[in-house]
C-alpha cells in the first residue's frame, strides 16, 4: 500500500464521500494531486477487500447517480495497520512518511515512535549515500552544489524527526512564527 491509499482511507475515516469530493479533500488538505486513475482503482481494491462499501445516491435534475464510499471496520483496521507500519522500502519516501505523520492522532505514542525510528534509519542511509556522492562530485562543481543542498535538507529533516522522537511520540508545542 502507498501513501495514496493511506490518504484515501484516512479521509473516509473522517466522513463518507463520493469520488470527486474525496479527491478534492485529499488535495486540499495535503497538496498532493490525486488523479482518478489512482483514486478509483484504490477504491475498487478497498471495496473488494471489504474495507469500504459504496452506496448509490440518486441526484435531481437528470444528473447521474452519485456513488458514496464509507469506510468499514475492516477499513479502519487496515488504515491503522498502514499508518503504524513504515517498511524500510517506504521509509525513505518523503510522501509515505509525511502521510503517516499527518495522521499521527490515530496512533499511540509508541506506534508514532516506530514510524519515526524507521524514518531516522532511512535518513541515516541517505546521509551516508550523500557523503559518498560528495566525494565523487569533487570534480563537478554544480553537482557538488546539489549534493551539498541535499545534505543540508537531510540534516535539517533528521533534526526535526529527532525532536519529534525525543518527545516520545507526543505532539510538539506550537512553534512561534514571526510576528506580523
Amino acid at each position: 500500500m502507498s501513501y495514496v491509499e493511506v490518504l484515501i482511507l484516512s479521509h473516509l475515516a473522517k466522513e463518507p464521500a463520493h469520488g470527486y469530493e474525496l479527491r478534492r479533500r485529499v488535495e486540499a488538505s495535503t497538496g498532493y494531486g490525486l488523479h482518478n486513475n489512482s483514486l478509483y482503482p484504490a477504491l475498487r481494491r478497498f471495496e473488494e477487500a471489504g474495507a469500504v462499501t459504496k452506496t448509490v445516491e440518486p441526484q435531481e435534475g437528470g444528473r447521474p447517480p452519485r456513488v458514496v464510499y464509507v469506510i468499514t471496520d475492516v477499513g479502519q483496521g487496515l488504515l491503522h495497520d498502514m499508518l503504524a507500519e513504515l517498511p524500510p522500502d517506504q521509509a525513505g519516501d518523503e510522501a509515505e512518511f509525511l502521510a503517516r505523520v499527518g495522521q499521527f492522532e490515530l496512533l499511540s505514542p509508541a506506534e508514532r515512535c516506530t514510524v519515526l525510528d524507521a524514518r531516522l534509519a532511512a535518513l541515516s542511509g541517505r546521509e551516508a549515500h550523500l557523503a559518498r556522492l560528495a566525494q565523487a562530485s569533487s570534480d563537478h562543481p554544480w553537482g557538488a552544489v546539489v549534493v551539498s543542498e541535499l545534505s543540508r535538507r537531510t540534516v535539517a529533516e533528521r533534526q526535526w524527526v529527532e525532536r519529534l522522537r525525543a518527545l516520545g511520540g507526543e505532539l510538539p508545542p506550537p512553534e512561534k512564527g514571526p510576528r506580523r
